[in-house]
């Protein structure tokens, strides 16, 4: 059946990623717990369906609390499908986006791209580093011998300081349908959520092995939730846009 094959693939994505990047998943996420423990933030970046696993991991039960999203609409699906497409390949955007959050030095920046070869997500990583943070690429190495679309011929895998490899192949699509080649099943949001949210665990138990207890989101759909919730909100507020 479908649904056993798509089953079967996904299963095998996590068991390569929690074989071959947990090791550079608990560098990434040391990395963030230095910034946190100097009351820095961790800020996402994604376009178009990378947006989702910005979103994943922000006010979110269970969720890291000093997580910055930087949501830019115009490469958002429901403002058009096709024009956050284009806008991820345009050169220039990024240093606008970037002006609109609260960043500094020292601070880290996780962009998720699979394909890692488009202009905007390669320049949010060019601009990132030039104020000086730490910049994590959430991607595919599968598109490594691709043309980059940046006049640089740089990839996203290039300019960051961390790579993690979603391991995703080319194309995404995991399952084939039928004998014309057609394939459904994108694999690259549920093996992201599973890094992101990994990612965020591994960074919370590295601040407790120091000692330090960090800001965690409950649900607010449990009993006393939301008044949990709102000192943290009333301390994040004015430095993390979306709140």
């Amino acid at each position: 059946m479908l649904q056993e094959d798509y089953s079967k693939k996904i299963n095998e994505l996590l068991s390569d990623v929690e074989h071959h990047q947990m090791n550079v998943i608990r560098q990434v996420s040391k990395r963030i717990a230095d910034s946190i423990q100097k009351d820095g933030l961790v800020h996402l970046f994604g376009c178009g369906h990378s947006h989702m696993l910005v979103e994943e991991v922000f006010f979110r039960a269970g969720g890291l609390v000093p997580v910055n999203p930087m949501f830019e609409t115009s490469t958002m699906l429901h403002e058009g499908a096709v024009k956050s497409s284009q806008i991820e390949k345009m050169q220039g955007y990024a240093e606008h986006i970037l002006k609109n959050y609260r960043v500094k030095e020292g601070e880290v920046i996780i962009i998720i791209s699979t394909s890692g070869i488009n202009s905007l997500p390669i320049e949010m990583a060019m601009e990132a580093k030039e104020k000086g943070l730490t910049v994590v690429a959430l991607t595919s190495t599968s598109y490594r011998d691709k043309e980059s679309r940046h006049p640089s011929d740089k990839k996203l895998e290039d300019v960051a300081d961390y790579v993690i490899d979603n391991m995703i192949p080319y194309g995404d699509a995991l399952v084939e349908i039928g004998e014309d080649g057609t394939k459904m099943g994108p694999g690259s949001t549920v093996i992201g959520a599973y890094v992101m949210n990994s990612m965020m665990m591994q960074v919370v138990k590295e601040l407790k092995d120091r000692n330090i207890d960090p800001p965690v989101f409950v649900s607010g759909n449990v009993e006393g939730g939301m008044e949990y919730n709102h000192a943290h909100i009333e301390k994040y507020k004015n430095r993390i846009k979306h709140l």
